[in-house]
């Protein structure tokens, strides 16, 4: 039987580097911290622990790297959404895909906003990157203000409190609180409900023109 490193070792260096780095999220979240060493991972993948030490450096490069690789995968997924033309359309596709990624990558997601990893402590390189995926969402509600779409706040302050929201549900969620299809709609009424002060009036559902009454 063809271990994971020897399907990795075929198609290239990243992927046996991602292939090391899905083991080693998968036996943290699993089997907790003490089961993250170099020997158990490197017999989880199939290749030997010089690999590892090349690649990573030890557990501590190896810890560095799982956050780097969750959120390259999270910033990834997110860049894809933000293209919308209209403003709110694109930022309420942000929220959805923010969701999306943490039911995909749930083990990485546990490890970069869940304390999977509790006693990692991330370097400049970790936190600007964890930076950058917020940046996307404090942009994407700038275009809407610059648009006319939102209101009555700044951007950093709507984006903080859509994050607090829609974290503390996909958590949840995660933990197994929510099932399908009940989560998608509480989550997406979740997400309404924090931006709903912030909207224009010509935004708001219940504001809108009756369009059967033609006005």
């Amino acid at each position: 039987m063809t271990s994971a490193y020897q399907q990795a070792q075929q198609e290239g260096q990243h992927v046996v580097r991602a292939a090391i780095l899905d083991a080693a999220t998968h036996l943290l979240v699993t089997e907790g911290p003490a089961a993250l060493t170099v020997r158990r991972i490197a017999g989880e993948v199939g290749c030997s622990t010089k690999v590892i030490y090349t690649l990573f450096g030890g557990k501590d490069g190896l810890s560095e790297a799982l956050w780097l690789e969750g959120f390259a995968r999270f910033e990834r997924w997110m860049v894809e959404v933000f293209r919308d033309d209209d403003a709110l359309t694109s930022l309420r596709g942000g929220l959805d895909a923010y969701r999306a990624y943490a039911l995909a990558e749930p083990e990485y997601y546990r490890v970069m906003f869940l304390g999977a990893m509790a006693r990692f402590k991330p370097g400049d390189e970790a936190v600007g990157a964890a930076r950058r995926t917020f940046d996307l969402l404090v942009q994407g509600v700038g275009r809407c203000l610059e648009a006319g779409a939102l209101r009555g706040g700044e951007a950093e302050e709507i984006a903080d409190v859509l994050w607090m929201a829609i974290h503390g549900a996909v958590s949840l969620e995660i933990l197994g609180y929510f099932d399908e299809p009940t989560a998608a709609r509480r989550y997406r009424l979740l997400y309404d409900s924090v931006l709903s002060p912030f909207l224009a009036p010509d935004e708001r559902p219940d504001e809108r023109p009756d369009e059967r009454n033609g006005s």
